[in-house]
């Protein structure tokens, strides 16, 4: 695999590859092409040229560093991921910097790709090969899992059987930016972290989307596995559980995956809600769970609702759940996400007037992904066009986004529509009567506030006269049931609800 191959490459060229290899290559492009949209994918992705595969490795180039650093960024680790499927063979995906019309890499080698066996030398001592010893390596994205030397590698690792999944490198405490509605979860997750025994089991972060759930998750293994190498650290979503523990079943392989899970020493496990409803998968995760807690070994959860508010999950687990330490992430407030801001424009090296920082703070604020997205669609646009970075430039850029951030719904517009509708008092929404004129108008306005906010049904209830969110979770439950059955109230919140998406 020694030759290039790239967009508007020689034919002769492309022949010299494995046909296999293109085609992989192929597959995942229509892949990357379908996740992320035609514009993305022309203006990033188009470009990236197909190198070789080479001992596991698969190497694509990059035309320029900043296309390199921009696709490593935030696409490296789905290239990983969809090239893995297609060909379990390939555990790392390599960007170098090369110039598509001579098809040769730039010199000047920045970092070296880790060995394939994570068993084997740290991948700061892994030697590239003579083929590649030539690129700059900006990064690695791998199915193994390696602890790490230094906290601003490039790496994300996996273990060689592909149990864990690979690590954001941004993801780190050192670019978590702390404010009141994180500052719990930010303690706790660090705490767990530097401790060398387990301080409380589990750990239950939970919150909506975007928040940064994940971003702890992520911290925590990287910090686990920088100073205490020696310890055993599995990072996984619920659904790979779930999918890993049925191709046991089907492979009558059971025993190597209760192994496996069972003799870590960090297991940790994203969007556990995923498993609601999933009675098998929940019986052999909660069999995990205790195996794990008898023998002292920590186990860290997230999902998007507490212990208490997770549907289609069995008591038992859901009990286990909730017995550590459980922390909320609230939604962000203006100082958190201007915070935010200005630490993620300093990484990147780029200047924003406060005016921008102070308009796109204030405008955008569904969670912290959504933000970060908005400030690197600018920055883009503005070192491709050329264009200086103004109050102006944003607006123009961004009119999509800040026009669905005017749209979304708050809970207060919502009860003022259904109070409207129905012809009571919006302070009946905060009272405590129970006559029917007052509560069936309340219920639709807590079911309308789950279907068309992020706020957590605690968040919700607090909304209406301090209720508790059992009460709000039976309103969305009797509404979700007169909405098939009442053709009348049926139409009374279709209304209401194209009123408010208007």
């Amino acid at each position: 695999m020694q030759s290039t191959l790239g967009q508007g490459m020689p034919g002769e060229q492309q022949a010299a590859l494995d046909d296999h290899v293109v085609a992989t290559w192929q597959v995942v492009r229509e892949k990357l092409r379908a996740e992320f949209g035609a514009t993305a994918y022309r203006y990033w992705l188009e470009p990236v040229a197909l190198i070789g595969v080479e001992a596991g490795v698969a190497r694509l180039g990059a035309p320029t560093r900043a296309m390199r650093d921009w696709v490593t960024q935030h696409y490296l680790d789905r290239i990983q991921a969809f090239w893995h499927a297609e060909d379990a063979n390939v555990h790392f995906v390599e960007i170098n910097i090369i110039s598509v019309s001579s098809g040769s890499a730039a010199s000047a080698t920045s970092s070296a790709a880790p060995a394939a066996n994570s068993q084997s030398a740290h991948p700061s001592q892994a030697k590239p090969s003579s083929k590649s010893a030539s690129a700059e390596h900006i990064a690695v994205a791998e199915a193994p899992c390696q602890p790490q030397a230094s906290g601003r590698t490039a790496i994300a690792s996996m273990s060689d059987d592909g149990i864990s999944a690979a690590l954001d490198p941004r993801y780190t405490f050192d670019n978590f930016v702390i404010g009141k509605p994180n500052e719990f979860a930010y303690a706790a997750a660090r705490r767990l972290a530097e401790a060398e025994s387990v301080p409380f089991n589990p750990l239950f972060l939970y919150g909506g989307v975007g928040l940064g759930k994940t971003h702890l998750m992520h911290a925590i293994a990287w910090h686990i596995r920088r100073t205490q190498p020696h310890r055993t650290v599995i990072y996984l979503s619920a659904e790979k559980f779930m999918y890993r523990f049925i191709r046991a079943l089907r492979d009558k392989n059971t025993v190597d995956f209760k192994d496996q899970f069972r003799s870590v020493d960090v297991l940790m496990v994203d969007d556990v809600q995923f498993i609601s409803g999933k009675d098998s998968t929940q019986e052999e995760f909660f069999h995990t769970f205790n195996a794990l807690v008898d023998q002292g070994r920590q186990i860290i959860v997230s999902a998007d609702k507490s212990p208490s508010d997770l549907e289609d999950i069995e008591e038992r687990l859901r009990s286990r759940l909730g017995s550590g330490l459980v922390a909320d992430i609230h939604a962000t407030t203006y100082e958190l996400r201007l915070g935010i801001l200005e630490s993620k424009a300093e990484r990147q090296g780029v200047e924003l007037p406060q005016r921008v920082m102070e308009f796109l703070a204030h405008k955008i604020t569904a969670n912290v992904r959504e933000l970060e997205g908005a400030l690197n669609r600018v920055i883009a646009h503005s070192q491709l066009v050329g264009r200086e970075i103004s109050l102006e430039m944003v607006q123009d850029v961004l009119h999509d986004v800040l026009r669905a951030s005017e749209r979304r719904v708050s809970i207060e517009e919502i009860q003022k529509r259904v109070a409207e509708h129905f012809n009571i008092k919006v302070s009946d929404m905060h009272s405590a009567r129970r006559a029917r004129a007052v509560a069936r108008p309340r219920q639709v306005a807590m079911y309308l506030s789950k279907q068309l906010t992020t706020h957590s049904l605690p968040e919700i209830g607090r909304k209406f006269g301090g209720r508790d969110h059992t009460t709000v979770m039976h309103a969305v439950r009797k509404i979700e049931e007169l909405h098939s059955s009442d053709p009348s109230l049926s139409e009374d919140i279709d209304l209401l609800r194209r009123m408010l998406e208007g």
